[in-house]
């Protein structure tokens, strides 16, 4: 049953928009008083889309229209983003309450707040939006909300992370409007549920263009999603931002832009085998590389944007293999869906575990925050916990996803044994696959070590951290304790537990039933477990005990980054491109801006040269000309501006002019 009028979903929505003025004007009296409205505001918003969830787990859907609004914007909830949604608002609400505590020394906090809750309003209008121009506007605010949190400190290297995560919001924006343009014109629609069909029925001589308007969608969708090589600005904003900041731009941030690719792959190009090709090759690049990085790294937050960038990864190639299989997707999008559900609960524990280790450390590397966690049950349980979950161990939540995905890659390769098609390439990919979750265990037991069973190099330190309990208080020990009770039990009771919110997702991704049914603690599931993680103990072992450890001259060992600086992508290739841009635009705009005053000046000298006044006659006070120099500055400056928009715009529309 459809109900056409779904007021609740612009409402939960705009609701933590209000709240964020709210809880502004309200801090500028009492910080207490802003304290409590934040978590009652996040709980009411959790509450609201609960609300929401329940109503649509009895088969109903919610849509409504907005038509005056920013151009008519379009709301709509079905299982899966309803199930997102409360993911979301129990993210917001867990880290709202332990800000309190982790703020509680820190600058600016209304300021914090107010974009933290203007950031939640419109992640729901992404999840919520019923079409793509709403996921856009959404998509856009919550691109420059979220910068706020990243520079919160507003230290150098918070500037310096805002300043790349801002770039590639930007231009990943830039890029997914004009493949909005693109799609619009092909299809007529940009309406989310008349895409499958207005696709389907593209002419084949202008498939291509579908192509190119999926390839800049893509881009915009998978910068915010951190896929590689996209992912620059993860590695670089997480250790920056505030922890629980961290955890919203890991957990959340990243899935808005998973949401979008889900668009692309489920309804634009449903069940299409070159689309899921190219989006595989990207996802076990991502998969890899994020997880060699965290390895390498010696931050422990850091580590955890690495594996962010890992684990979407993961997430991806479940996305590429629900293209691949076609109408035999079930365990592709099941897998989708909980690997997606865990990688938020796990970053929300693990970020929030680092920040109570940098709460009372105010250190993040490895060798100064060594030993802190030795004489700390709770937080060593909750750590312990999530790394356990990430890491894919059996009767942890991690495991049943990441069985999923491993059971869709073999369906795959069976697929092409029967057809006689060469598996060579997927038995690559499944091995890469395992690996990856080894090197996934392998830097999540050195984080574990270092910090919880390791003793400091510095006795003295080592005693002072012994003496450091509790480490957090009741409301923030909540907040990290009750999602980091889930893991294990979502683990040891998946059928009754996490398939249940895997079922929701069906309509929303296109799944088919499944094919039968998956003996979760089987020999054959179990090896590829047991695979990863004796991987994962040589790679611990061979690798980081005896490479990334080094013996100082009073015989202790110290984590070194050994990872090469040349390989920094985003200083080697990025920014110097960047760099030469803006060099050759200032020089050729300068160029332009300077042409009329030299033709001028040209003519004066020539044609109107008897016109002209004589050079000794004239008379001009300092004064005059600094005055002259500053307006002849401020021209120079807005020409050169408005140069390289006409420049940029005039591109824009002849690359549209062109492809029509």
């Amino acid at each position: 049953m459809t109900i056409q009028t779904g007021f609740l979903l612009p409402f939960v929505s705009f609701l933590p928009m209000l709240s964020a003025a709210i809880s502004f004007c309200i801090g500028r009296k009492s910080k207490n008083n802003r304290n409590l409205f934040a978590d009652a505001a996040a709980a009411m918003e959790l509450l609201l889309l609960i609300i929401i969830f329940l109503f649509i787990s009895r088969g109903n859907t919610l849509k409504i229209i907005l038509p005056r609004i920013l151009g008519g914007l379009s709301f709509e909830a079905d299982g899966f983003r309803a199930l997102y949604c409360c993911i979301a608002g129990f993210m917001w609400l867990s880290t709202t309450v332990f800000s309190e505590e982790y703020l509680a020394h820190y600058r600016n906090r209304n300021r914090y707040y107010f974009f933290t809750f203007l950031t939640l309003g419109a992640t729901i209008g992404v999840f919520l939006s019923a079409d793509l121009m709403t996921t856009f506007i959404f998509f856009e605010i919550m691109s420059f909300t979220s910068y706020v949190m990243v520079i919160h400190d507003e230290a150098p290297a918070a500037m310096r992370a805002g300043q790349t995560y801002l770039a590639v919001a930007v231009l990943g924006g830039m890029v997914m409007l004009m493949g909005l343009f693109l799609l619009f014109g092909l299809t007529g629609t940009l309406v989310i549920s008349e895409l499958t069909s207005a696709c389907a029925a593209v002419p084949p001589d202008r498939k291509a263009r579908l192509y190119l308007s999926g390839a800049l969608l893509f881009f915009g969708f998978g910068a915010k999603a951190g896929m590689y090589p996209l992912h620059i600005w993860l590695p670089k904003a997480h250790p920056a931002a505030p922890a629980p900041a961290s955890a919203l731009l890991s957990g959340i941030l990243t899935k808005a832009g998973i949401f979008g690719i889900l668009l692309l792959s489920c309804r634009i190009f449903l069940h299409d085998r070159a689309w899921g090709i190219a989006l595989l090759v990207l996802a076990v690049l991502t998969m890899f590389t994020g997880a060699l990085l965290a390895v390498f790294s010696v931050n422990l937050k850091r580590t955890l944007a690495c594996s962010s960038v890992s684990q979407i990864g993961f997430i991806l190639t479940a996305i590429a293999m629900q293209c691949l299989l076609g109408e035999e997707n079930a365990l592709a999008v099941q897998g989708t869906v909980l690997h997606m559900m865990n990688h938020s609960l796990f970053k929300l524990v693990l970020f929030l575990s680092a920040g109570a280790v940098y709460m009372k450390t105010h250190q993040l590397e490895l060798n100064s925050i060594r030993g802190y966690g030795r004489k700390k049950p709770l937080l060593m349980f909750v750590f312990l916990s999530g790394a356990l979950g990430i890491a894919g161990v059996p009767l942890f939540s991690g495991y049943i996803s990441k069985t999923l995905i491993h059971e869709s890659i073999v369906e795959y390769i069976e697929l092409l044994a029967e057809h006689g098609r060469s598996i060579a390439v997927m038995k690559g990919v499944e091995w890469i696959f395992l690996l990856s979750g080894g090197l996934t265990a392998a830097y999540m037991t050195k984080l574990f070590v270092a910090v919880f069973i390791e003793k400091n190099a510095d006795a003295k330190l080592q005693e002072q951290y012994d003496r450091i309990t509790p480490p957090m208080k009741i409301p923030s020990a909540l907040a990290l304790g009750i999602p980091a009770l889930l893991f294990p039990i979502f683990g040891s009771f998946p059928d009754a537990t996490m398939m249940r919110f895997a079922g929701l997702s069906k309509s929303f991704m296109n799944d088919a039933s499944p094919l039968h049914a998956v003996s979760w603690f089987a020999p054959e599931n179990l090896k590829g477990a047991v695979i990863s993680l004796a991987i994962g103990a040589a790679v611990y072992f061979g690798f980081i005990r005896t490479v990334l450890l080094r013996k100082t001259p009073d015989g202790s060992n110290r984590y070194v980054d050994r990872w090469p600086a040349g390989l920094d992508i985003e200083d080697t290739a990025y920014r110097s491109f960047c760099s030469l841009l803006a060099n050759i635009s200032v020089s050729v705009s300068s160029f332009a801006a300077c042409l009329p005053e030299q033709m001028i000046d040209f003519m004066r000298k020539t044609v109107l040269r008897p016109l002209s006044v004589p050079e000794e006659e004239t008379c001009v006070s300092g004064a005059e000309h600094e005055k002259e120099e500053k307006a002849a500055s401020f021209t120079g400056f807005i020409s050169r501006g408005l140069l390289i928009f006409s420049i940029v715009l005039s591109a824009a529309l002849l690359i549209l002019l062109f492809l029509q």
